[in-house]
């Protein structure tokens, strides 16, 4: 007898015993999964309309977000902490779309193909050894990356401030204390994450390479006006304010802009 043969008389067997025994899964199992998602819905939707109108469950908003901080660490829910903490391994321009699309989709993939892969009828835990490692080590590794998530550091910006003496070297504005730190502050405002420099960071929403800005002979007023409001020096730019800085910062900022000529 074919495998498929024997799964079409299992089914006969099933079907035979239900109409004994039991109770068809339509309509009474879908009756009461429904009723059931349903209450699971309407408990949800009034923990949040007590919790906006009386914030039983705590403060609704969070504090107001601060532009000028240079030491927030985003972080998603927690339940994205794991993807999180992966893009931060492939942390690359070339291997992002790794951690974003690849390794997600491939398990998505595998998980959506296991009930037309695995026939077998065996369900005891002994007799399945490659499935029960495989779910081990996957969750084991989702706990991994999910505690290292929630406990990340920002280690970005040590990594890019780790490339500043480099820099220095480089671009020749080494022992221009200003210049100096406006790369410190550079690399804490989270400039790296839409531009390059050096081949230091990620190029985003179009954000260009700024490792020869000072070259093109802006000016130190220029780039002060361009990062207190961009979108005034250059209509349509997506690039957010940095005005809450502070205009010594900013200045700072703008001599190291106007400091990185090109490698020497």
């Amino acid at each position: 007898m074919s495998a498929l043969d024997d799964r079409r008389s299992s089914f006969q067997r099933y079907k035979q015993d239900v109409k004994q025994r039991g109770k068809p899964f339509y309509p009474f199992a879908m009756f009461h999964d429904t009723v059931m998602s349903l209450v699971v819905v309407a408990v949800i939707a009034a923990l949040a309309v007590v919790w906006h109108e009386t914030d039983l469950l705590g403060p609704l908003n969070g504090p107001e977000a601060d532009p000028g901080t240079r030491t927030f660490v985003p972080r998603p829910d927690w339940y994205f902490y794991f993807l999180f903490y992966l893009l931060r391994i492939f942390k690359w321009p070339e291997t992002v779309i790794l951690a974003t699309v690849g390794i997600p989709t491939l398990c998505l993939l595998l998980l959506l193909a296991m009930p037309f892969t695995d026939l077998r009828r065996e369900r005891r835990l002994s007799r399945r050894p490659v499935a029960i490692v495989a779910a081990v080590l996957v969750v084991i590794s989702m706990g991994v990356l999910t505690y290292r998530g929630a406990t990340a550091e920002e280690a970005i910006a040590a990594e890019v401030k780790a490339a500043i003496p480099s820099w220095e070297v480089e671009q020749g504005f080494k022992g221009n204390d200003e210049a100096h730190a406006g790369a410190v502050l550079f690399a804490e405002s989270g400039c790296t994450n839409c531009h390059t420099y050096l081949d230091t960071g990620s190029a985003n929403l179009g954000a260009p390479d700024l490792t020869e800005e000072g070259a093109k002979n802006k000016g130190v007023q220029f780039q002060i006006d361009h990062l207190k409001c961009p979108s005034c020096v250059n209509p349509g730019s997506a690039m957010p304010p940095f005005a809450a800085l502070g205009e010594d910062n900013l200045h700072k900022l703008a001599v190291f802009l106007e400091a990185s000529k090109g490698p020497k």
